[in-house]
């Protein structure tokens, strides 16, 4: 009896073994059918794209990939940075689902602590005083504005017109994706620092005037991009989701237009945004590179050619160049459209617009110098 019973239950044992490895393998087959329906036959919004798979994929670390490259190519081995070990899985499981680093703290905090958040950023090129410590800061969403400023008395004129002949067709385009940035000088309170009056976008006027005057045409943006905000019930982040249309709009309408310049002001206080030239204070300029675009590299060597001849003709003008990307941060700033868009900080809130029409001015001279030489290269 108990040789039966053995044989039996050996017996019983392998069709017990073949049933369960044909549950799951239906269980597998169900979910992989319901995985391919769901992505074929759901609507475009919910798709999978090259975007959806760069969002997830940047939340892990480089080195990470260098691991992936190196099961193709042992020659990858020779560029793990020193003393790094291979990732978990559980570890790269853990930052695509929360969009943390385990060893990094700030991924965290960052998101917590007001200004942390400059971990994403990188300096590529630092000007004088320029660390991670003063780097540019956007201001708090603004509240209801208003135009409460008052330019008061603004000493400088425009420069004198010289006979040089503008440019007949618009070449460089001016706007302003945070509009309604303000200066502290010329508000009554510091309660906020936007106005809808006294803005950084009268500095992107002086800088097209002074532009012109240089004998290049311009088209200044006198769209307000915070009244598209309001419109659409957006919020303040949203602001070059807003900007997109109306830049998209200007390039289709004026296939002239090569260069693209998004003003804006810093936050950060007056002492790390202002130099003195020849007995006179000038707004510093700062420029931002949105990383999380396939040609950024074009717009970076761009921005660093531009702060290399700003040194240059006045030293200590800029702050130099950084890079953006990561959680927390556009990361493109609509540079995408052209490989000569720039995001440039003029000055800080605590600049007045004296201190802000002469950089346009130094930006004007400067940059004309460039144009003039890009466009005998390019046999213009």
């Amino acid at each position: 009896m108990r040789r039966f019973q053995q044989w039996g239950r050996k017996k019983y044992s392998p069709l017990k073994t073949w049933v369960k490895g044909l549950v799951i393998l239906t269980a597998v087959m169900l979910v992989l059918f319901i995985g391919i329906g769901l992505l074929t036959g759901a609507k475009s919004t919910y798709r999978l794209y090259s975007e959806t798979i760069q969002n997830v994929t940047k939340e892990l670390e480089g080195e990470s990939f260098i691991y992936l490259f190196e099961m193709e190519n042992k020659a990858y081995r020779s560029a793990h940075p020193q003393g790094d070990n291979l990732p978990t899985f559980s570890t790269l499981a853990f930052q695509l689902l929360t969009s943390l680093t385990p060893n990094d703290p700030r991924s965290l905090l960052g998101r917590e602590i007001p200004g942390l958040s400059s971990y994403n950023s990188r300096i590529i090129i630092a000007g004088r005083g320029t660390d991670y410590t003063t780097l540019p800061i956007e201001s708090d969403p603004p509240l209801d504005v208003d135009e409460r400023g008052e330019t008061g008395e603004v000493k400088e004129e425009a420069p004198d017109k010289p006979d040089t002949p503008v440019v007949g067709e618009d070449r460089v385009y001016i706007y302003a994706t945070h509009s309604e940035e303000s200066f502290y000088p010329h508000l009554p309170d510091e309660s906020t620092a936007y106005d809808g009056k006294v803005n950084i976008t009268l500095v992107g006027a002086r800088l097209g005037e002074s532009l012109e005057d240089k004998g290049i045409g311009v088209k200044v943006e006198d769209t307000n991009i915070a009244d598209i905000l309001r419109e659409k019930g957006w919020k303040h982040y949203q602001s070059y989701d807003a900007a997109r249309p109306v830049v998209e709009e200007a390039i289709a309408q004026n296939d002239s237009l090569d260069y693209y310049f998004d003003l804006h002001r810093d936050s950060i206080d007056r002492e790390h945004t202002t130099t003195t030239i020849g007995g006179e204070d000038y707004a510093r300029f700062a420029f931002v590179v949105g990383a999380e675009h396939a040609g950024y590299e074009e717009n970076l060597a761009f921005a660093s050619e531009m702060h290399k001849r700003l040194e240059e003709a006045y030293p200590g003008i800029s702050r130099g160049v950084i890079t953006k990307k990561g959680s927390g941060v556009d990361g493109v700033y609509n540079q995408d459209l052209n490989e000569n868009a720039m995001l440039i900080e003029f000055g800080g809130v605590y600049n007045n617009l004296d201190e802000l029409y002469r950089s346009a001015d130094v930006f004007a001279e400067v940059f004309a110098d460039y144009m003039l030489e890009d466009q005998k290269v390019s046999g213009e």
